[in-house]
């Protein structure tokens, strides 16, 4: 076997996507709840302060600054758990 052809399979994969989604997702409603008023540059910088150790080799993209905007803009809907 080629040291090229070791990853992970698709369900692996799609699990590992899954639970970094859920990570994002919490910080995201947790500094919208815990951070109202709070300006895009405060909670980029608390979003980035709770993912950055949760992470192998973790850099904050745009995606990052546009979760940030949505905080500042109270954009963020907080939906039960149960959905």
């Amino acid at each position: 076997m080629k040291t090229s052809e070791i990853s992970w399979n698709e369900p692996a994969r799609a699990k590992i996507v899954d639970d970094a989604n859920r990570v994002l997702r919490e910080a995201v409603v947790d500094v919208a709840k815990t951070h109202p008023g709070a300006t895009a540059d405060e909670a980029f910088a608390e979003l980035n302060a709770r993912l950055k150790d949760r992470f192998i080799d973790y850099e904050p993209g745009p995606d990052l600054r546009t979760y940030a905007e949505a905080i500042a803009a109270g954009e963020i809907e907080h939906e039960s758990d149960t959905e």
